[in-house]
């Protein structure tokens, strides 16, 4: 009963700490929102979204003549100016990163009023010059810098070097942010390109005006508005709000998914308690209905005792959950994101949630145990403990796991047919859980089977105590197959994702080498967004030993195809050589003919759905440029996974077309060296980007290694969270050999009295654990590979077409399922060997 509450009480502890950690994730990021939110703010109005599309380095903005029409409106105290990018990295004197170190933005801007609402200055004051610059306490303090010291802030301007002239405090917690701050000419020059514009306008309104009133006034006093978004500071707080809670609702919701494996995985642990708990009671209950128990009472009383282990689970999962969330908040800290526990927020609804859910799982796990017991007769006072189960009821059962596997079969052999992903996804959905079921229900008539083989292949070698193991483990296959299926499920999770996550690097792998004829790849550091500012690129073009460069744009365009249609269009713009660099094969025309003057290229699916053809003439207006009218010299396959669809075009034809202040930064560059100079040109480059550690050099050893380790993070992301699944599965074999060493006390002590000593009936259960554990591994692994292997036929429909089975990470699941089985067989083991004889023999 022990273990029973404790898989409860994991199971809401993890529910319950996910919902707290969110919570007060929500709660620290509302009170920063709040707090740094003008009164009214305006904003220059979001050109419309299109995701294929990079920034260029350069915030949108406004005119600082509108803070100016906005101080004179009805109803305002102040209006000014604010600065504020993203798009920087700021390094100490020996080039070292001082960004955030959990992966928050480091956000540049200039010193203003509205500042003060969040932020103190406690050593130092504010920027003056040029030569000045404000870091915020928590930045100062991990990276351990002081005034004085010196820093050269990275902007798509150029770079900004100066001294710390202040530091500021956040009043509110900063969840891991980087800020620094300049003086207005600075910020507005080397952050916005222009000395006349600003980000936004912060607007603080006078005592007892409302928001709404000011925001009407001040948009009165701009008169054209067409250009701007104006905001409240309701407002602002929630359209922040709105950004950062789908990150934070996909983790939550994401973490709450492998909470309810773990719920999952309790109820086997729950059913098998109960139900040996109700066979070791079976002359009990007939005793009792002989002197006048109803079958009601009898299953009332199973439930309630499951009612009350529910309830006291699930109050010390609450519990538990709330110091989990604490201790998550820990970890995050250590890793650089702080959340302070004066922000702890336990919603009324967690421990009802927690609460609820705990009590209905365990009390609806029981109810089949329940069900049986109140089935029991009278006569059942006359007959042994432990009757065996109903064999029509297991006739039934096993038909409807045949019927329920095949149908989950049929679903998964279907996706991998289906000729769209989008088509297949909900086969495979339908597949996974109709098979998943089907094991479950399946698993006594697998384990009559499965165990027999096992126990031929690693039994019988132990000679009497190890048919004693087999013949133990088969006793009751309903009890072994729900052991081995709580153990099933998560095993089943890690080998699918194991499939799928080595597919994909395979595929990647398989693709890099058919397709990148580049040595060198020069990109953000960890593969993230953002661009290569230009002086970091011409700091690579003195590179010796390289025999060229190409520079990779993203330009923006309204694209009208000949049939008339128009649409928002990521024009690759690169030099010519970007062919051979990355490889890509034409249904139509010539590749190199697309780098020629006023030409370019269009995907297969773009000129199949717009009827283009080689020849044809397609407008393109350039964003921020003018309008060309470009000649289509090739088609290109779109069956790859690099730059599928991507249209091509001359650097020098985009640079025609667009002025050099809207063109954009390099996404990507590509580099080949001279030949036999590879490892020169290597180690130059390097050293090239040592003053820029926001970028890497990789060659294609490099970044298949770091395309593996991005893969491999998550998996062990992914693994780490289902083990508390596993966990929980082991709980249930311990608690099945713990209840069945007390079932057979009796058994037991014969076995001692005729010979049996201690050594060999503590071996003949650990082997029975390590067949019962090997028997559920090979059922979750061998499911978990037919889900990964349809999964990858899915998959192969957007380019990953590499089926790879990794079979050292399987073999090493296995090889630690058996040793899992030996672990969970110590203490009943050890409680085995310790019984009295007499007494085992004596008992009724």
């Amino acid at each position: 009963m022990a273990l029973s509450a404790v898989a409860v009480l994991l199971s809401v502890a993890f529910v319950c700490g996910t919902l707290v950690f969110t919570d007060t994730m929500n709660t620290t990021f509302d009170k920063l929102f709040a707090a740094t939110a003008a009164d009214v703010t305006v904003v220059p109005k979001a050109p419309e979204k299109d995701n294929r599309l990079p920034g260029n380095g350069k915030p949108e903005t406004v005119p600082a003549s509108a803070v100016e029409q906005a101080a004179k409106a009805t109803g305002v105290k102040t209006a000014e100016g604010v600065v504020s990018s993203t798009s920087v990295t700021v390094v100490d004197r020996h080039d070292k990163n001082m960004g955030s170190t959990s992966g928050g933005p480091t956000i540049a801007g200039n010193w203003t009023g509205n500042a003060l609402r969040s932020m103190e200055i406690t050593s130092g004051h504010a920027p003056r010059g040029p030569t000045e610059v404000m870091v915020d306490a928590d930045t100062a303090e991990k990276h351990h810098l002081k005034l004085g010291d010196e820093l050269r802030t990275i902007t798509a301007n150029g770079d900004i070097e100066a001294r710390i002239s202040g530091i500021a405090t956040f009043k509110v917690t900063n969840p891991g942010a980087a800020v620094i701050y300049f003086d207005v000419a600075t910020a507005q020059t080397k952050l916005l390109g222009r000395p006349d514009v600003f980000s936004a306008i912060s607007v603080t309104a006078e005592a007892g005006v409302a928001d709404e009133q000011v925001k009407k006034n001040v948009a009165t006093a701009l008169g054209d508005t067409s250009a701007y978004e104006l905001r409240t500071q309701k407002e602002s707080t929630e359209n922040s709000k709105d950004s950062m809670g789908s990150f934070l609702d996909v983790m939550k919701y994401a973490m709450l998914g492998f909470a309810g494996i773990a719920l999952l995985v309790g109820i086997f642990l729950i059913v098998n308690t109960f139900s040996m708990l109700v066979a070791q009671r079976t002359r009990e209950i007939g005793l009792m209905r002989a002197i006048g128990s109803s079958r009601k009472q009898v299953n009332r009383s199973v439930l309630i005792e499951a009612l009350f282990l529910g309830v006291v689970g699930s109050l010390l999962g609450v519990g538990a959950g709330v110091g989990l969330a604490v201790g998550l908040m820990k970890l995050m800290g250590a890793m650089g994101m702080e959340l302070s526990t004066e922000d702890l927020t336990v919603a009324w609804t967690t421990p009802v949630i927690g609460l609820v859910l705990g009590i209905v799982v365990t009390v609806v796990a029981a109810y089949f145990p329940a069900r049986r017991a109140g089935k029991v007769s009278p006569m059942a006072a006359l007959r042994d403990a432990g009757t065996p189960a109903d064999g029509r009821a297991g006739r039934v059962r096993a038909a409807i796991g045949l019927v329920l596997t095949l149908a989950g079969g049929a679903a998964l052999l279907a996706a991998t047919r289906a000729d769209k992903s989008s088509e297949g996804a909900p086969l495979l959905g339908a597949g996974v859980l109709l098979t998943l079921i089907g094991f479950i229900v399946i698993g006594p008539l697998l384990a009559g089977f499965v165990v027999r083989v096992l126990s031929t292949v690693m039994l019988r070698m132990f000679g009497p105590v190890g048919r004693l193991a087999e013949r133990n483990a088969l006793r009751n296959p309903r009890r072994t197959g729900a052991t081995g299926a709580a153990l099933m499920v998560g095993l089943a999770l890690v080998a699918c994702l194991s499939v799928v996550g080595s597919s994909m690097v395979a595929s990647a792998t398989e693709e890099l080498d058919k397709s990148v004829g580049a040595d060198f790849i020069v990109q953000p550091a960890g593969g993230g967004g953002g661009l290569i500012v230009d002086q970091a690129a011409k700091a690579l073009k003195t590179v010796p030993d390289i025999e060229h460069f190409t520079e990779y744009k993203v330009v923006g365009a309204r694209v009208t195809a000949p049939d008339g249609s128009t649409g928002s269009e990521g024009l690759v713009a690169a030099n010519p050589s970007y062919k051979d660099d990355v490889r890509r094969e034409t249904v139509s025309g010539e590749l190199a003919a697309a780098y020629g003057k006023d030409a370019m290229s269009v995907g297969e699916t773009y000129a199949t759905k717009h009827r283009v053809k080689v020849g044809d003439r397609i407008t393109v207006a350039f964003k921020g440029g003018e309008t060309a009218k470009l000649k289509v010299a090739a088609i290109t396959s779109d069956d790859v996974n690099i730059d599928k669809g991507a249209m091509y075009v001359n650097l020098t034809t985009a640079a025609q077309y667009v002025p050099a202040d809207a063109l954009p930064q390099n996404m990507i560059m590509f580099a080949k060296a001279a030949d036999g100079k590879e490892k020169e040109a290597y180690a130059a480059l390097k050293s090239a980007l040592a003053k820029y550690p926001q970028y890497e050099v990789k060659n294609q050893a490099d970044f298949k290694e770091q395309l593996q380790d991005q893969i491999g993070q998550l998996l062990n992301i992914v693994y780490g969270l289902l083990a508390l699944a596993i966990i929980v599965a082991v709980l249930g074999v311990v608690n099945t050999l713990a209840l069945s060493v007390v079932e057979r006390t009796r058994e037991i002590g014969l076995m001692r009295a005729i010979g049996l000593s201690r050594r060999q009936l503590r071996r003949m259960i650990r082997l029975e654990s390590v067949v019962i554990a090997v028997f559920g591994a090979l059922l979750g692994l061998g499911l978990g590979m037919g889900w990964g292997t349809a999964a990858q036929k899915l998959l192969a429909l957007e380019g990953l077409g590499v089926l790879e089975i990794p079979w050292p990470t399987i073999l090493t699941v296995f090889v630690a399922s058996a040793f899992v089985g030996l672990f969970a067989a110590l203490v009943p083991a050890f409680r085995a060997g310790r019984m009295n004889v007499l007494n085992a023999i004596a008992t009724d």
